[in-house]
């Protein structure tokens, strides 16, 4: 059964809501949230967000680094390339099936992305260096509950593999 939301709640509140994501995600792209010092605006999102899935989670291939992002195999391929370029990110031979490709953070990739990261950071702590402790928390709790509900919006329904009766 599908509820129109705006019924739900006050529609005041969702239109504050709805405009200040909007100004939230241009600002975002504006400054890239790229961090402060010279490390500002130096890396994109796509690379950012590239790099970080290859530390927290290990060296994989385009498809399975695609399916966690939940993009594309092609716009991996296509953002991964001037990665591959730089020496940030290493093209390896997969253990197990020597044919298969795996990319890996290169110790210069982890680098640039703890500089990266540093530098965020240290934003984040300039931007909110007057809430209260818990007021971090709660917008932190917040801000990943709302990303959790866009990526499952934005995930393909799961299909069902159960035999027919």
């Amino acid at each position: 059964m599908s509820m129109d939301m705006t019924t739900v709640g006050d529609s005041g509140l969702l239109d504050t809501l709805q405009h200040e994501v909007a100004v939230f995600a241009r600002r975002a792209e504006q400054t890239r949230l790229g961090g402060v010092g010279q490390v500002r605006n130096s890396m994109d999102r796509a690379a950012y967000l590239l790099l970080n899935r290859l530390d927290k989670e290990g060296p994989m291939g385009v498809k399975a680094l695609a399916a966690s992002m939940g993009i594309d195999s092609s716009t991996v391929t296509r953002q991964v390339a001037p990665l591959v370029d730089t020496g940030l990110v290493k093209r390896t031979s997969h253990p197990e099936d020597g044919r298969a490709v795996v990319l890996q953070l290169s110790p210069r990739g982890l680098s640039r992305l703890e500089e990266v990261r540093s530098s965020r950071r240290q934003l984040m702590a300039e931007l909110t260096q007057d809430w209260e402790p818990a007021e971090r928390e709660t917008f932190c709790a917040l801000l990943t509950r709302f990303n959790c509900a866009l990526s499952a919006r934005m995930a393909p329904p799961a299909t069902d593999t159960s035999p027919a009766t």
